[in-house]
């Protein structure tokens, strides 16, 4: 007989998860005697429950799939106890129905190969990989053609705020500059809180109060808005007047990196503009 209840499928799913998890591991691995000959492989459910500081019983009814709605604190004690990584542990909160708790990203941020690989293949579309902390970390050559050669700059220099903010040449290129730097730091103190009291948020912070006076300005008001898409209008220092329509994708790995596109539009001819800084910069190039 079916469970009529809408939940259950997904109850049923989160308790085949733990076993799947529990059954990989052994008692050795997670700290434990491996004890007396067992007739299954992986920890057993009372382990597990021990590990979580749970319940025997009640982990007994999680995994076949009862209606015990665990906590987040709950959910987080199991998932250490079975060494879940990043992307298990989210998998685990999805399936319990609960918001997975923001976990701050520490290790060095990367742009694997593949991920080159496609931004090289968006040869009309300038388009660059950000950072948790807005920092450029891989762009194409349009991009470079548009918003100059990002490989030049280095530390703070190659951070998006910072370039609104306090370079001179990145503030003329946008044709729109108050309307953009606000929108942006509203959008950066959104993503920021996420990482409050993270030193290097915060020393990027203080470098913006200290050389930008409207950064110093605006930022105590606290005001935060959501990525959208929208239009970008740039005054290129060679073609002149360009505009663009951008849009913002996050990467689903939980590193918090985002990869921003923007398409040429008819406007302004920005189209043939565009491909006559890359066949020069190609030329330029041979």
């Amino acid at each position: 007989m079916i469970d009529p209840a809408p939940d259950a499928g997904r109850r049923r799913e989160l308790g085949a998860f733990l076993r799947s998890r529990r059954e990989r591991l052994a008692p050795r691995d997670v700290g434990l005697p491996d004890g007396s000959r067992r007739r299954t492989p992986g920890l057993r459910r009372e382990e597990v429950a021990l590990l979580g500081g749970v319940g025997a019983t009640w982990y007994s009814w999680l995994e076949q799939g009862r209606d015990v709605r665990p906590s987040a604190e709950t959910l987080a004690a199991l998932a250490r106890a079975l060494r879940l990584d990043s992307a298990e542990r989210r998998h685990l909160f999805v399936l319990a129905g609960r918001p997975a708790p923001e976990e701050r990203a520490q290790a060095p941020e990367e742009v694997c190969e593949p991920l080159r690989r496609m931004l090289d293949c968006l040869t009309d579309q300038p388009a660059q990989v950000l950072g948790r902390r807005w920092d450029v970390l891989a762009w194409n050559r349009a991009a470079e053609v548009v918003f100059g050669d990002y490989g030049v700059l280095r530390d703070d220099a190659r951070n998006t705020m910072s370039m609104i903010f306090t370079d001179p040449g990145h503030r003329r290129l946008l044709a729109d500059w108050e309307a953009v730097a606000r929108a942006a730091l509203a959008q950066f103190r959104a993503d920021s809180a996420k990482y409050a009291g993270d030193p290097e948020f915060e020393r990027l912070v203080a470098h913006l109060m200290q050389a930008s006076p409207e950064f110093r300005e605006w930022w105590p008001r606290h005001e935060v808005m959501p990525h959208l898409s929208g239009r970008k209008r740039i005054r290129h220092p060679v073609a002149g007047p360009m505009v663009f329509e951008h849009t913002a994708m996050r990467f689903d790995d939980g590193t918090d990196r985002r990869m921003v596109v923007y398409v040429p539009l008819a406007e302004s001819d920005t189209i043939a503009k565009l491909g006559r800084l890359l066949h020069t910069k190609a030329v330029a190039a041979e």
